[in-house]
């Protein structure tokens, strides 16, 4: 393995072998110098105001091997030739050539040293901004230097405006931000929201200081009135970035608008108020109001911008005109008022509206309550009549004072006419029997008269006569009414049984005691029940 490393090696190209010889050389020879260069300390950037002291070091830090033999520092400005202001030898005094330095410029040690040559430069001036080399003569390597850069440093005095400017199809300039007398020159950018761009110009003055000019174009429209603008001026003396906020002015004739007609005009309305609003640069100072008719109605006061109709008539019916002047121009807007005929309050609305509904309401209940009343009618008066032919209602009418079951009518037995009653007569309607029509049954034998009919009673109604009479009232339907739904026997809680009935097959044995407090005096002399029982 080892002799076929060493075959490889042996066939390498000539030129590959060359190759790395030169890089090697080259990498000497840079590092021989970046270690000379290493040797001359001096400051890259040195920053001073006008009027100021200004100190620019220089040193060589290892001089083992190498003889110092002079050292030279050499100005150049930015724009013009290099010239000598300071030189130092071991075996002379320090000099200082003619120069736009000298008399300002001087070694800042005493004696001045080779090891560490520095300089001071006094009472600083804005020309004397450039390169300050140091360099050292030395033995036998030559000449080694250091560069040093003087920044000089003015802070600018910033300022923006904005220049008023009339609406056009034209671009002009609408706003100016200038930074004067800086050093270094300063940055200037705009903010805003308007459509332009920013134009930029410099000017050097005779101190070597910078007048930095900024101006924003755009073609200026009535919209752009009023909208921020701001400049922005960046500088190395600043710890931040100066602002300026701004608005922009264009200048542009009123625009008029007419608001607060609803076109709702109708004859009684009251205190209806039109407003003439108006935009304009500058701002419109005059307003006034006319009708195209010529004449201004008597219902009608102007006050500035407003024109207000305390009520409206058909002296109104007309064409109102608000006209509005600035510097630049005159503006008008117009508003033709229709009368209507008088309609209902809007705000009387909700009471019209909460009248018909509740009587609507009302009718409805009004009908409901006939409805039920009618449907009650109807069914009592069908309770009142029979429902089949088989069906029997009895009216029991009773008469007197309640008498023992063998006396007799007028006979005084135990009760006699004074203490007892004498049983009624029972009316018995067969609803089957149309020819029977109302029959009478009596228990008792009573003696006639003659007409037939048992002494001392009159002539009685028939029961459905009874029954369909309007001399019933409500408390007796309502009695009929459940005497006829439980078909049963009716008793008072806490008495007697006030009528006992019994089927029709045993009216002859209907002899029953019952209570006479439930009996009723007429006006012929008979009594009758206030109750009407079915069976």
């Amino acid at each position: 393995m080892a002799r076929h490393v060493g075959h490889d090696s042996r066939n390498w190209p000539e030129d590959f072998t060359k190759m790395i010889g030169l890089l090697c050389l080259v990498a000497a020879i840079l590092g021989e110098h970046g270690v000379r260069g290493q040797r001359v300390k001096v400051e890259r950037e040195v920053l001073s105001y006008p009027g100021q002291t200004v100190n620019l070091r220089c040193a060589f830090t290892d001089a083992t091997g190498v003889q110092l033999t002079m050292v030279t520092w050499i100005y150049e400005p930015k724009d013009g030739t290099r010239s000598n202001i300071a030189v130092l030898h071991s075996s002379f005094q320090p000099n200082y050539p003619d120069s736009p330095l000298k008399g300002r410029v001087s070694f800042t040690a005493t004696p001045p040293s080779l090891d560490s040559p520095s300089i001071q430069i006094t009472d600083v001036r804005m020309t004397d901004e450039g390169q300050y080399i140091c360099v050292y003569a030395t033995y036998p390597g030559g000449n080694e230097q250091g560069i040093t850069e003087l920044v000089m440093l003015a802070k600018p005095q910033n300022s923006a405006s904005v220049v008023t400017v009339e609406a056009g199809s034209k671009p002009v300039v609408v706003a100016r931000c200038e930074s004067v007398n800086g050093r270094p020159p300063a940055q200037i950018s705009w903010v805003t929201t308007a459509s332009g761009n920013g134009t930029l110009t410099s000017k050097t003055g005779d101190d070597n200081t910078v007048s930095v000019t900024s101006e924003y174009r755009m073609i200026p429209t009535p919209e752009d009135n009023g909208k921020d603008i701001s400049c922005v001026v960046a500088h190395r003396t600043q710890v931040k970035p100066e602002s300026f906020p701004l608005k922009l002015a264009v200048q542009y004739p009123p625009k008029v608008t007419i608001v607060g007609y609803d076109n709702n005009w109708y004859v009684g309305r009251t205190n209806v108020v039109l407003t003439c609003q108006a935009t304009g640069n500058p701002i419109p100072v005059t307003v006034l109001w006319r009708t195209m008719s010529g004449s201004m109605p008597d219902t009608v006061q102007v006050t500035g911008n407003e024109l207000k109709v305390l009520k409206v008539d058909e002296a109104v019916n007309t064409t109102f005109v608000c006209e509005v002047k600035n510097r630049m121009g005159v503006s008008r807007d117009q508003v033709t008022a229709l009368v209507r005929e008088p309609s209902v309050n809007p705000s009387n609305a909700g009471v019209v509206a909460g009248a018909v509904i509740g009587s609507l309401l009302a009718l409805l209940l009004v009908a409901a309550l006939i409805a039920v009343l009618i449907t009650r009618s109807r069914r009592q008066q069908q309770g009142y009549r029979a429902n089949g032919s088989s069906d029997m209602k009895t009216r029991m009418f009773g008469g007197g004072k309640k008498s023992s079951k063998n006396g007799t009518n007028g006979g005084t037995g135990s009760g006699g006419v004074g203490g007892g009653n004498n049983n009624g007569p029972i009316y018995v309607y067969n609803d089957g029997s149309s020819h029977q029509g109302l029959g009478e049954k009596n228990n008792h034998h009573q003696p006639l008269t003659m007409g037939g009919r048992p002494e001392g009673v009159t002539t009685a109604p028939t029961a459905q006569d009874i029954l369909l009479s309007n001399e019933l009232d409500e408390a007796e339907r309502r009695k009929f009414d459940e005497l006829e739904e439980e078909e049963r026997y009716v008793n008072f809680s806490g008495g007697a049984p006030i009528l006992q009935l019994r089927p029709p097959g045993d009216q002859g044995d209907m002899i029953g005691d019952y209570l006479d407090d439930d009996m009723e005096s007429q006006r012929d002399g008979s009594v009758i029940s206030r109750t009407a029982v079915y069976v």
